[in-house]
């Protein structure tokens, strides 16, 4: 048993998403991965999306051979077409949809006046199109069943970030997107809020650090340096803020971005 799945024990939390079926996208590695994992450890069945079923297979076998239930999923996200279909068969396969997690997610950093327009339109489609797919077929079975629980990933970036023009575009646009869905899907018992990270220790950050010719360690040492809580943060600390934001704990929070960013400014 990991600790997380302890101290989800000892809180009480184990059963906290018992008969509810999540879609977590983007999770075969990093936050997506760890989210996947949170909510299987508190009873979710876990539909793990990712680009290929191939890819999200890891991410099952750590929730099986935990006991829990999840199945692999392969899915360009920004097909609207493709996501419609998958969405069909998690709800054939796992008995319905009752908790999205918008994470799926993808970098490409330049200067802006460097940036090819082709790396702003990628960006912006897997990181916020995607969003806008996963978000407009789930909530078809969340309005029926007058319930369900959207969580998007967000990011520091938001806010601007150099070099990162295209990111902090769609980043910034899935806080506007997630108050707007507030409003219009409140009135069906449909929760949504985002959660916006600060740097978090994922390959997707390691490989940023590489791009820029520096090493993860080193670009960790820096940004622990400027963090008031002196470290940087982790996937699973990422994955319990997104887990609360699902569950009934958080049943009249929406519309919100909440930063988890060990109090950067």
């Amino acid at each position: 048993m990991t600790e997380v799945a302890a101290a989800a024990e000892v809180t009480g939390l184990a059963g906290r998403f018992a008969g509810r079926v999540a879609v977590v996208t983007g999770a075969a590695q990093g936050i997506g991965a760890a989210t996947a994992r949170r909510l299987a450890e508190e009873g979710a069945a876990v539909a793990v999306v990712d680009l290929t079923a191939e890819r999200a297979a890891g991410t099952v076998a750590e929730i099986t051979a935990k006991g829990g239930t999840a199945r692999a999923y392969g899915c360009d996200v920004a097909d609207y077409d493709a996501v419609e279909a998958v969405f069909a068969q998690v709800a054939a396969d796992l008995g319905g949809v009752h908790i999205l997690v918008n994470n799926a997610g993808i970098t490409r950093d330049n200067l802006f006046f460097k940036m090819p327009k082709a790396d702003w339109d990628a960006v912006l489609t897997v990181n916020l199109t995607s969003a806008y797919n996963c978000s407009h077929v789930a909530q078809k079975y969340m309005v029926a069943q007058k319930y369900g629980k959207i969580v998007s990933l967000s990011s520091r970036s938001a806010l601007g970030n150099r070099g990162q023009a295209n990111y902090a575009a769609a980043k910034a646009g899935i806080q506007g997107l997630t108050a707007t869905l507030a409003i219009e899907l409140g009135p069906f018992n449909i929760n949504v809020n985002a959660v916006a990270p600060g740097y978090v220790a994922t390959a997707m950050t390691a490989a940023t650090a590489e791009r820029v010719g520096s090493t993860a360690e080193d670009q960790h040492a820096e940004v622990s340096a400027r963090t008031p809580l002196r470290r940087v943060g982790q996937p699973e600390e990422i994955a319990s803020v997104v887990a609360f934001l699902a569950s009934e704990d958080a049943s009249y929070v929406s519309g919100q971005t909440l930063y988890v960013n060990g109090g950067a400014r």
